[in-house]
């Protein structure tokens, strides 16, 4: 299986149907307060940088990344893979390539909010150099639910 990671957009159907996939899976783990999803316009507004997993013409992961200030950090949004297609390496995949254009911006780190439940995910981040560290940005200190994660570049 051929994987090619690639800028794109949020209003490609393709990418707002693995974001619908996304928003779904969150939905059923968390209540409204803990999911915090950045829509597909906040994903535009906010100039982060959306990749799209494809094999063939079908869009299979999606992830982002968002940078703040001058390099100080950039913030990992919206990593999905489909689940008929985990366990192949795609997320690593989409993750270097957000880590790469990240440090190509001048981010010193990397952070990133993700569930309790989504071990795969925590595993994954672990797996890749991440460290557990406090809520950042706007998140709640005191949610029970979420765990952030930070890696230096």
């Amino acid at each position: 299986m051929k994987v090619e990671i690639r800028q794109a957009v949020p209003s490609d159907r393709r990418i707002l149907r693995l974001i619908r996939q996304l928003d779904d899976y969150q939905s059923k783990m968390y209540p409204p307060e803990s999911n915090h999803l950045d829509s597909p316009q906040e994903l535009e507004r906010s100039g982060a940088y959306l990749v799209g997993a494809y094999v063939d013409a079908d869009a299979v992961g999606i992830g982002a990344v968002k940078c703040f200030g001058a390099g100080e950090y950039g913030e990992i949004k919206r990593v999905y893979v489909e689940p008929g297609r985990r366990g192949c390496g795609i997320s690593k995949m989409i993750m270097k390539v957000l880590e790469d254009h990240a440090a190509e911006r001048g981010c010193r780190s990397l952070m990133l909010e993700t569930g309790i439940h989504q071990k795969e995910a925590i595993g994954l981040y672990e797996a890749l150099g991440y460290r557990y560290r406090g809520a950042f940005g706007d998140y709640p200190v005191d949610d029970p639910l979420s765990v952030f994660m930070e890696k230096t570049l």
